[in-house]
């Protein structure tokens, strides 16, 4: 899930599934389709309205609103996905996939990890960083990871700092 959400990089605007065709090979190669199916237009608007309500609730993960609309379009992007509770090898139960391909199937498998993740309690670990927007697990001890990296931090840093000498200079 943290992989497709990042297939859009906000700060440089760079997007790894700018069509249809992308659409499906990065699917494929992230097995979350049995096979390249065809996507039309609609299919990557779907998708990617599906991206940025997970995005949204990535930032809610990180403290930030989650705004109604995000709830929306998620349910919307993903109201056709069908799913189906199987054994694991485990005897746990596991939601899977009810569609063998296409779109609904990929949907289904990304709505199963997020179940899965809130289930098992490392959905909250799962963040958006306050500055960029990238997906990332939060790893510490406290849960306050707060930026993907130390360049976001230094960018925050910077910004607050030069906030306060224009305050205090006024």
């Amino acid at each position: 899930m943290r992989d497709f959400v990042n297939t859009l990089d906000v700060l440089p605007r760079t997007d790894e599934i700018e069509d249809p065709p992308g659409l499906a090979r990065w699917l494929a190669e992230h097995r979350l389709v049995p096979a390249p199916p065809a996507f039309g237009e609609e299919d990557l608007a779907r998708a990617l309205r599906l991206r940025e309500a997970l995005r949204a609730m990535l930032l809610a993960n990180a403290g930030f609103p989650f705004p109604a609309e995000a709830a929306e379009v998620f349910d919307e992007a993903a109201a056709t996905a069908r799913l189906c509770a199987a054994t694991g090898e485990s005897g746990r139960l596991e939601l899977l996939p009810a569609e063998a391909e296409g779109l609904d199937h990929a949907v289904g498998r990304l709505l199963s990890i997020a179940f899965a993740a809130q289930e098992d309690g490392s959905w909250s670990r799962l963040k958006a960083c306050a500055e960029c927007h990238w997906a990332l697990y939060d790893h510490t001890k406290n849960r306050s990871t707060a930026w993907c990296g130390s360049q976001c931090g230094s960018r925050v840093r910077a910004r607050r700092h030069r906030e306060r000498r224009s305050a205090d200079t006024a």
